[in-house]
């Protein structure tokens, strides 16, 4: 995760995995609030009013993200705040955030600025229009959310025309295998905390139980793969299919190669 820039005083700064910076123009009786959606610890930090503001958006960043995600560097300063403050706040922090990448939500006084990537215009929208919902007239809302093709998408799009490679009858990735490994990683470790599904395929050649047990071994060598790049190991699961779900004519050479195969899939 990129480096926290050193916050001003009576600021007031929540980072969900991605560096949220210092707000422009930060007043001192302003408090401003960044929420940053990824897959990483998320931070909390600035200062606020009072003991009671700070334990209350730490329980509500706990609620939503989890304890054992969330960084406490959030300090006490003397300041004033807008009325009800901290409950806005409370109310911004919302499970939906987690469907923003490489954001940002910045809470400056009665100032919000959202900014991001979501997987299509509606989920945007639905964003937008719930955090302008949820905040009193006096409250600014400026949002800049912008529409990438959804991680699943991506995953199958790269697939399209490779496969994760084995030896043959073997669940030893061959180098062409880690490569296409490789060039997943960004997008895999990029689901801020969804889980990953991970199916091995083999042709329809030999034993069927052979097959199976080869289809699940494969999936768990990937599985390990994916962990030893920093990926969690509590968010693959893997399964093998051996030849039971073929995508292509079992009595080609060609589709067997088609065949023999792993795929992903995101569960949540």
């Amino acid at each position: 995760m990129p480096l926290i820039k050193k916050l001003s005083p009576y600021c007031f700064l929540i980072f969900f995995a991605i560096v949220a910076t210092k707000p422009a123009h930060a007043q001192p009786t302003s408090h401003s609030t960044t929420v940053s959606a990824a897959a990483a610890p998320v931070v909390v930090s600035g200062v606020v009013p009072d003991e009671a503001t700070r334990q209350a958006i730490l329980a509500r960043v706990r609620e939503v993200y989890g304890s054992a995600r969330v960084v406490d560097k959030l300090g006490v300063g003397v300041s004033s705040a807008p009325a009800n403050w901290a409950e806005n706040v409370k109310k911004l922090v919302s499970p939906e955030l987690k469907n923003i990448r490489r954001g940002q939500l910045k809470i400056s006084g009665n100032e919000v600025e959202l900014i991001g990537a979501t997987d299509s215009t509606e989920i945007s929208e639905k964003i937008a229009a719930g955090i302008k919902a949820s905040l009193n007239p006096t409250y600014t809302v400026r949002t800049n959310l912008q529409v990438d093709a959804a991680p699943q998408a991506k995953i199958d799009s790269i697939l399209i025309n490779k496969v994760v490679e084995f030896d043959p009858s073997s669940p030893q990735l061959t180098a062409k295998g880690i490569a296409v490994l490789d060039e997943l990683l960004p997008v895999l470790s990029g689901l801020d905390g969804k889980k990953i599904q991970i199916i091995g395929h083999t042709d329809a050649d030999g034993l069927r139980e052979l097959n199976m047990k080869l289809s699940q071994n494969r999936a768990m060598t990937v599985k390990r793969y994916l962990v030893s790049k920093g990926m969690a190991d509590a968010l693959i699961f893997t399964t093998g299919k051996g030849p039971d779900a073929p995508i292509d004519n079992s009595g080609t050479q060609e589709g067997k190669a088609k065949n023999r195969r792993i795929e992903f899939k995101i569960l949540n």
